[in-house]
């Protein structure tokens, strides 16, 4: 099996299986108990929460866990407009980011807040200046994702940050998820104030993550209830994905030390390959992209076709985001790109882990090669 979607989960760590396993069958008890066995639970959740701050070089009462990125990216966008809007009822994002924003930004709409949602040029990224000029008085928060989902655009998120220095009163959000381990990243001294992450992107279990809260800063709970988490995400905590995500979190930066430029050489290497490929348009930017996410189109083909073709092999790549890739739509990251419409609607995705090989892109390679070949004959003889 040829693993390439790991942009839209990865295969967990063992060792944050075995965590899983151990903390839900041995420390068991509710942490918020008061008995000894509830304090033991809650000690496991302070321990991973250390761990993680100590990690992204942050205070401990900076991490607040989630259910991962969807609820991160949820929680620091209402989580502010609520808190904020007497302030003001203006937000900036772009027009690339992922269903738990975009579909965020139009529920807040629904509820008389104003949304400006910047252009990209062809390469997937936001100008800061543009940011800086959509700032309005009444603007309370600026939400950026790090790395483009679909293309892997990388954002400039340390000019952004810089922008909104000189504005106290906007608060800067950022989606992490597809960008930890892979982008260089400093919350302290890139003016971010939330930034997500969630553990099935990095080899950690489903239903984890986090959001990061700078020290300071207020956000309206959107979950009302016992008061964990600080009282800003209550209900009663996920102890074994929280431990495992902690678990995960190292492994992985560990791994990305190690195995980051091989990340890389493999992902050049595809990119060599599928520009010799007849009617094939890579979309995904030369410079300032992620070195896990490559996306492509095959002129000739339906996106649907090729990764059926693909996967009677056990090779596995997407169309879109797997929140989108059901629907029957052009990828809005590509049209925004300036990408055809008809481009856009067969885009295939591949997106790296530090575990494959570049035996496998090889062998992802001869495979395409000969599906594609297949699919001709194919569609000349229906002809």
């Amino acid at each position: 099996m040829i693993y390439f979607d790991n942009a839209a989960t990865t295969r967990p760590y063992r060792e944050a299986l075995d965590s899983f396993v151990k903390v839900n069958e041995v420390y068991y008890a509710n942490p918020s108990s008061i008995h000894s066995f509830g304090g033991r639970v809650e000690k496991l959740i302070a321990q991973s929460r250390k761990q993680i701050a100590g990690l992204l070089k942050v205070k401990e009462r900076e991490i607040f866990f989630t259910s991962g990125g969807t609820e991160s990216n949820n929680l620091a966008i209402k989580g502010t407009a609520i808190q904020y809007g007497s302030r003001g009822k203006h937000i900036i994002t772009s027009k690339i980011e992922h269903p738990s924003v975009s579909n965020t930004m139009k529920q807040l709409e629904s509820l008389g807040y104003s949304i400006t949602y910047l252009d990209v040029d062809e390469t997937g990224r936001v100008d800061p200046l543009d940011v800086e000029k959509a700032i309005q008085e009444e603007t309370i928060l600026v939400s950026i994702m790090h790395v483009n989902n679909e293309a892997g655009a990388i954002q400039p998120i340390k000019e952004i940050g810089s922008i909104l220095k000189d504005h106290s009163k906007i608060l800067f959000h950022v989606d992490g998820v597809q960008a930890f381990g892979k982008i260089s990243l400093s919350l302290p001294d890139d003016h971010i104030d939330l930034y997500s992450i969630s553990a099935h992107k990095i080899h950690g279990l489903k239903g984890a993550g986090m959001l990061f809260v700078r020290d300071g800063v207020n956000i309206s709970p959107l979950l009302s209830g016992g008061e964990q988490e600080g009282n800003v995400r209550s209900g009663t905590e996920n102890t074994g994905g929280i431990v495992s995500f902690a678990k995960a979190m190292r492994m992985y930066m560990e791994e990305s030390r190690d195995h980051l430029e091989k990340m890389k050489d493999i992902q050049r290497y595809l990119r060599e390959k599928l520009v010799t490929i007849a009617g094939v348009r890579i979309h995904t930017p030369q410079l300032d992209s992620a070195p896990h996410i490559l996306n492509f189109t095959i002129e000739d083909f339906k996106s649907e076709v090729v990764v059926h073709a693909l996967d009677q092999h056990e090779v596995y790549v997407s169309t879109t985001s797997a929140c989108s890739s059901k629907k029957s739509k052009p990828s809005q990251t590509l049209l925004s790109m300036g990408v055809g419409e008809d481009l856009a609607d067969r885009s295939i995705r591949i997106s790296l882990s530090f575990r494959n090989t570049m035996e496998e892109a090889e062998r992802f390679v001869q495979l395409l090669i000969k599906e594609t070949a297949q699919l001709q004959k194919t569609m000349r003889r229906s002809r």
